[in-house]
């Protein structure tokens, strides 16, 4: 039986479409040989890298990764130039020597505050007058010395009770109060009884220190802060020992004003006025931004220029929430001040204390 070879019209079909493919290209290679030669020899550039800083708008890049990788490029480029600036000023500063041109002030918050009318100034007669005649007139005299009673509202917290355990003993004579649900209306009459000078109240909410009222006994004033940012004795890291009986010094900063005047004395007042150096502590109030920070510090004398000092706690900040004459009254007390967070935090450079 004779077979006939026939040929395969379907491989034959497929051959000529691969040899047809084949020539298409190899025209297109001939055709953009100078432009594949180019592509070869130069990578292909990206604008976003090469031109650096981009000349568009980082919010156009739609891609949420991309855009930040580039912003922080961008940062860090922005990094790199000011380090190169301020290098070569320092260089040209020890160039010109003493001829240097003074350093520029960087503006702050607190250099460009608004100017108070009513800043205290130490040498007026008219703010020593005030000063020898107000409540505080018979401590810085030496007249009577400072006895506190430390206090807190119904049903403290365990956290609540350290702070003020904490408390007296940085303060000198003063002496906690568990109170159980008597009111400071019948309170403040029988501290004044008994002696004592000052009557302070932690107030909290959700088992935290959230507020504080110090009250001048007999005759006032009282004041309401508000307590912030807490940190006692076992929270804080390398703290020093437990302090000890000494009577520590007073560091008071940035109280310029005559509300601020006046709450500076009423913190000053709280510790006895000779203080004694051996024990080597300082009670420091802070001001800045009209929030007071308090730290107590130990600190030693290492040689004649440096000194060492440690932290010994707690920390705490406060913020003036009013001023009220007198002693504490919630109902017809006269305030002094009173802080209104809409009309007096309209401006960040406005300031009170």
């Amino acid at each position: 039986m004779d077979i006939d070879e026939q040929p395969d019209t379907q491989n034959g079909q497929k051959k000529k479409g691969k040899v047809k493919k084949q020539k298409k290209r190899e025209t297109c290679l001939e055709k953009n040989d100078g432009k594949e030669q180019d592509s070869v020899t130069e990578p292909a550039r990206n604008p976003t890298e090469n031109s650096f800083p981009p000349t568009f708008s980082l919010s156009e890049i739609k891609n949420k990764q991309r855009r930040h990788c580039m912003f922080m490029k961008l940062k860090q480029e922005k990094r790199k130039q000011k380090l190169e600036l301020r290098k070569k000023r320092r260089k040209e500063r020890q160039a010109l020597g003493d001829k240097a041109p003074p350093k520029e002030v960087p503006k702050t918050i607190e250099n460009q505050r608004i100017y108070d009318e009513t800043t205290v100034d130490p040498e007026d007669e008219e703010v020593a007058f005030d000063e020898g005649t107000d409540e505080f007139s018979a401590y810085f005299n030496r007249l009577t010395n400072p006895k506190v009673l430390i206090t807190t509202s119904d049903r403290p917290r365990g956290r609540t009770v350290r702070f003020c355990e904490q408390l007296a003993t940085i303060i000198p004579d003063a002496h906690v109060y568990y109170r159980r649900g008597l009111a400071l209306k019948r309170i403040i009459p029988q501290c004044i009884a008994r002696g004592f000078t000052y009557l302070m109240v932690i107030n909290e909410d959700r088992k935290v220190p959230n507020g504080m009222v110090l009250c001048h006994l007999p005759d006032g004033p009282t004041a309401h802060f508000k307590v912030s940012s807490v940190r006692l004795r076992k929270e804080m890291k390398r703290r020093g020992k437990e302090p000890t009986e000494h009577h520590p010094e007073v560091i008071l900063n940035n109280f310029t004003t005559r509300l601020g005047h006046t709450v500076g004395r009423l913190f000053a007042a709280l510790f006895p006025h000779d203080p004694q150096f051996v024990g080597r502590q300082v009670a420091t109030f802070h001001n800045q931004r009209d929030f007071i920070f308090f730290r107590f510090h130990r600190y030693i004398f290492k040689n004649e220029k440096r000194v060492g000092i440690q932290e010994l706690g707690p920390r705490f900040t406060l913020k003036l929430r009013s001023l009220q004459k007198g002693t504490f009254d919630s109902k017809f007390g006269e305030y002094e001040w009173v802080h209104n967070r809409h009309e007096m935090d309209a401006s960040r450079r406005k300031f009170h204390l």
